[in-house]
């Protein structure tokens, strides 16, 4: 919202200079952005050229001896067919710049005949459009002085960047209005204007929007006849163009004063271009309208129009329309003043990429109680400025609305903001600012003003006291000191997604972001594409549902890598799944994708890489060494951790494995990959992947203290005993493993595979599995006596748990 000094003082009495009334701007809550002082103006001098000679070398140019009022006269070269000896007009000194054709002035030589400045144009000063030649001064204008000050080029523009919850600030009244309310300087109240009436508007308005009467609260139309249009007068050219709004004629330019001074936005129809009478309606899909921008809008049953027995001729609170437009030509006119649906301006002006001053307005609400007055006033400057007879107005559909009413106990000013304003001060606040204050204290009554929609309850009243009152005198009271800084910030979630992410950057792997949604026969390929998770808008065909498992994303960006001839790649992500469309069906998972030779040991061909095991594709292995890093940086007792064989569809089922802790809980899997999965993805290569749920794990237990506890090692030395065991042939390692283990948790520090055999020498569908148990006495040496009872057991435990007999 932009504006100068002198026409904010238009409608507030105040001694208060630019600074101050900036500072309290800002405040009240009216930010302000900028401040032009017009500086850029004041090197502009009033001159008189003594003499005017033909340029010896040009026959459109002269020489002309120039007055500015100080020294002797200087010379200057100009092309102005109006440049004659006695014109006194404004001149520019080598130096200054010239903002109407951005540049700045030095001495220089036009035709072989120097120049010590220039004589302006009103174009070259942004007065106007006029560049036909230079500005003439009449002989009352002092040589010497200050040409700025002189036009009115010294006024201050102030920009401030408004809030949409203000719409009372749309207009320089408004702003004024508040300032006034602030203590800085009196409002000059507005004037009824007494308009003289002449018969009746003779055009009648319908109002045909069905059952949505609140798309126009009202409406009201007036007839001026026998108006002149022509060019509108300086004083309202100035207010225009110092604010960025090019002068038109007469008729809108009163139109666009009146949104700008009184934020009252209204439109002008040419009388004799509306056949019959105005209608406002839906508008019916695929209606056109060519516009005052010269453009031409298809509507739809969403926007509202103005309409009359030719068609449209307007889109309602938006933009008028071309055809009915006003000309120099223009002799009878309808001015129009109506309420418009926020909502629905703001969806029609997006929807139809229309940025208008009137838009702006009413998408914010425009004071209800302006929509005749407005007309009043507007008619007004309109028979002060283009003379004619104005007819009765018509009102359509207006009731004025019921002020809103709340009740406001005055203790919630202290509650909410923390600082003392006494009753009185509250009370006399609010009345400043024209809300009507009811009752006594401890609680009011408070009426709200038709110019402030923006105010909905009692947290919205005790802001308007605090504006007022000051924002600065609230006391800066430090943070309160909490009991432990060392107490925990991340959820339990945030702290394992870093640890899953520092653990597979640090075995090689590289951080990918994929998209949440994959193609539907994908996400039916890992276990989804349930019609709950398919997306209503997608962005692509191929992105239609939400992801049920990290992996088609990742192997579709290895596969995008191999085909630009990186075959060697190691991915991961941590990031959501979703099994259904409920708050718990959303998973977080750290995937994991390995194509070609990329494993820990190194990737590629070099000879080196295969000397430490590298060079060889990955397998199922690679992947799950991944799973139990991120296991373990979440810090997931591996002790307790089962590796069964075989894990989801998607996986190869002689080379994949499920983890889980217990029977039921699924903290992950991993594997090499389906031949069928590959290709229904069109994907090849070696690749191996995982995927670990994180939230599947428990929560860590809560220690007294993140200490360390200290080292105890044994001073005994320990034993180490192999056994093997003959198992059927489905019973798997990690039982046998489970089963020693647990036969003395204190004494067994360890057991581990040493040895698979499968042969004629066992009976079919046997193997023999031959472990090494570890075991470290702590207490005391152990005797054959110990030995003999931890060995019966051992072999009792895996006997009874896998069904297993001792190998002879």
């Amino acid at each position: 919202m932009k504006f100068t000094l002198s026409w904010l003082k238009e409608h507030l009495d105040t001694d208060a200079s630019l600074n101050e009334i900036c500072e309290r701007l800002t405040s009240i809550g009216l930010e302000v952005e900028d401040v032009d002082d017009r500086a850029s103006f004041k090197p502009f001098v009033i001159a008189k050229i003594l003499t005017a000679e033909k340029h010896p070398d040009a026959d459109k140019l002269k020489v002309l001896s120039v007055d500015t009022g100080v020294g002797k006269p200087v010379q200057v070269v100009c092309g102005a067919p109006n440049a004659r000896a006695g014109l006194i007009g404004a001149f520019a000194a080598p130096g200054t710049y010239v903002p109407g054709i951005d540049v700045t002035l030095s001495v220089g030589k036009i035709r072989g005949v120097e120049s010590h400045g220039m004589m302006c144009s009103e174009r070259e000063l942004q007065m106007s459009d006029n560049h036909e030649g230079i500005i003439e001064l009449p002989e009352t204008a002092e040589v010497g002085t200050s040409f700025a000050a002189y036009a009115g080029l010294d006024d201050p523009l102030i920009e401030i960047n408004l809030t949409p919850n203000r719409p009372d600030c749309t207009s320089v009244y408004g702003i004024a209005r508040d300032l006034a309310a602030s203590g800085l300087g009196t409002l000059k109240r507005l004037d009824e204007p007494a308009i003289k009436v002449d018969g009746e508007t003779p055009v009648k308005v319908q109002l045909e929007l069905g059952d949505a009467p609140e798309l126009c609260p009202g409406f009201a139309l007036r007839l001026v006849r026998g108006v002149k249009n022509g060019p509108s007068p300086e004083w309202l050219q100035k207010r225009l163009l110092s604010i960025g709004l090019r002068p038109i004629n007469a008729l809108v330019d009163i139109t666009n004063y009146m949104t700008f001074d009184q934020g009252r936005p209204l439109h002008v129809f040419d009388a004799a271009k509306v056949s019959g009478n105005l209608t406002v309606r839906r508008a019916e899909g695929g209606e056109t309208v060519l516009a005052l921008d010269g453009r031409t809008y298809t509507l739809s049953p969403a926007n509202v129009v103005i309409s009359d027995d030719n068609g449209v001729e307007s889109i309602a609170g938006v933009m008028g329309g071309e055809a009915s437009g006003c000309d120099e030509n223009t002799t009878d006119v309808l001015i129009e003043s109506a309420l418009w649906d926020p909502l629905n301006i703001a969806k029609t002006g997006r929807a139809l990429g229309i940025i208008t001053d009137a838009r702006y307005r009413f998408e914010r609400g425009v004071d209800p109680e302006t929509m005749v007055s407005g007309l009043e006033r507007a008619t007004q400057l309109v028979l002060d400025l283009c003379g004619g007879v104005a007819a009765a107005v018509n009102v359509v559909g207006y009731q004025k609305p019921e002020a809103k009413r709340i009740a406001f106990p005055l203790s919630e000013v202290k509650r909410l903001t923390g600082i003392d304003v006494s009753d009185s001060d509250s009370i006399e606040i609010l009345n400043r600012l024209g809300f009507a204050v009811e009752g006594s204290a401890p609680e009011l009554q408070v009426s709200v003003p038709s110019w402030r929609p923006d105010v909905d309850g009692k947290a919205d009243l005790v802001e308007e006291v605090l504006r007022i009152h000051g924002v600065d005198k609230v006391a800066p009271q430090p943070l309160e000191r909490q009991a432990s800084v060392n107490s925990r910030i991340l959820t339990t979630i945030q702290i394992r997604t870093r640890q899953a992410k520092r653990a597979l950057a640090a075995r090689g792997m590289m951080e990918a972001v994929t998209w949440s949604f994959i193609a539907k026969p994908h996400a039916e390929l890992f276990g989804g594409g349930a019609e709950s998770l398919s997306l209503a808008n997608p962005i692509a065909a191929d992105m239609s549902d939400m992801r049920p498992s990290l992996l088609p994303g990742l192997l579709l960006a290895v596969q995008r890598n191999a085909d630009r001839g990186i075959g060697d790649v190691a991915i991961f992500e941590v990031s959501g799944t979703y099994d259904n469309d409920r708050p718990e069906g959303q998973r977080r998972v750290a995937g994991g994708v390995r194509r070609g030779t990329a494993t820990l040991a190194g990737a590629g061909r070099l000879w080196s890489n295969a000397a430490k095991g590298g060079g060889k594709p990955v397998d199922v292995y690679d992947a799950k060494a991944d799973a139990i890093a991120v296991l373990e940086a979440c810090g997931v007792p591996m002790s307790n951790v089962q590796f069964e064989q075989g894990g989801p569809s998607w996986y190869h089922p002689g080379r994949s494995g499920t983890i889980k802790m217990g029977p039921k809980i699924v903290l992950g899997s991993f594997g090499e990959f389906h031949p069928r999965t590959l290709e229904a993805l069109d994907v090849s290569g070696a690749l191996a992947g995982f995927e670990i749920y994180l939230d599947a794990m428990s929560e860590p237990k809560k220690k007294a203290t993140k200490t360390k506890p200290a080292l105890e090692l044994s001073p005994f030395q320990a034993v180490k005993r192999d056994f093997a065991f003959i198992v059927d042939s489905t019973v798997e390692a990690g039982a046998v493993l489970k089963a020693a283990a647990s036969a003395d948790r204190k004494l067994v520090t360890g057991v581990s595979v040493f040895d698979v055999f499968e042969g004629a020498s066992l009976s079919e569908g046997r193997k023999s599995i031959a472990i090494e148990v570890v075991i470290q006495p702590v207490e005391r040496t152990l005797t054959d006596e110990d030995f003999e009872a931890l060995t019966a057991k051992i072999i009792a435990n895996v006997t009874k748990s896998t069904g297993g007999t001792l190998r002879a």
